[in-house]
């Protein structure tokens, strides 16, 4: 896997389904100057995935508060896409969703971004972008294991906390708490490490 931290994200154009259920060609580049969680998943109609992605959709409110455009991509069409958008929850489907889900049928997407494997589906790849259109945050799972909405919900933060104050964040940090002044870090590991 390739790392894209601290690199452009690579732009793309697709077709994704939209929260009103429609179809719109999309890109990149349509959300420069505002911070995107991208993340990539293996199916459509499978397990682990409704769960990612009605998880994020019921927490979108708390992204779009941060300024936070979440998009969802897989390697299924947008006819596929828009039928499990419309399968009910109770049967395995999203039963409707809050953010954009990009077609990538052709599978450039998920190769740009290093997330496709051998046998045609992407891996849990997420991606955190920021205005500028750098990658901030890079992360892979494996099909198996799902990922967790209050972790990327707080490395955003950490991004901003970072991109506000100019402090960077520790292990485990956390909203409110503070940062480390790198030209004075030695008063942190003072009053941390005691």
């Amino acid at each position: 896997m390739s790392v894209l931290v601290l690199k452009p994200a690579p732009d793309f154009k697709a077709t994704a389904v939209m929260p009103n259920s429609t179809f719109q060609q999309i890109s990149l580049s349509d959300y420069r100057g505002k911070h995107v969680l991208l993340f990539f998943y293996p199916l459509d109609f499978t397990f682990v995935c409704p769960t990612e992605i009605i998880a994020f959709s019921e927490a979108v409110t708390e992204f779009e508060k941060l300024g936070v455009q979440i998009l969802a991509c897989s390697v299924d069409s947008e006819f596929t896409h828009l039928a499990w958008i419309n399968t009910p929850r109770n049967q395995g489907g999203l039963g409707g969703i809050k953010y954009p889900i990009i077609s990538d049928i052709k599978r450039e997407i998920a190769q740009s971004y290093d997330v496709l494997c051998d046998d045609g589906m992407a891996v849990r790849g997420i991606f955190l972008i920021n205005k500028e259109g750098i990658v901030m945050h890079q992360t892979v799972n494996a099909p198996p294991i799902g990922r967790n909405v209050e972790e990327e919900l707080r490395t955003i933060k950490a991004l901003f906390h970072f991109e506000k104050y100019g402090e960077v964040c520790p292990a485990n940090w956390q909203e409110g708490k503070s940062g480390i002044n790198v030209t004075k870090s030695r008063d942190f590991f003072e009053k941390e490490y005691k």
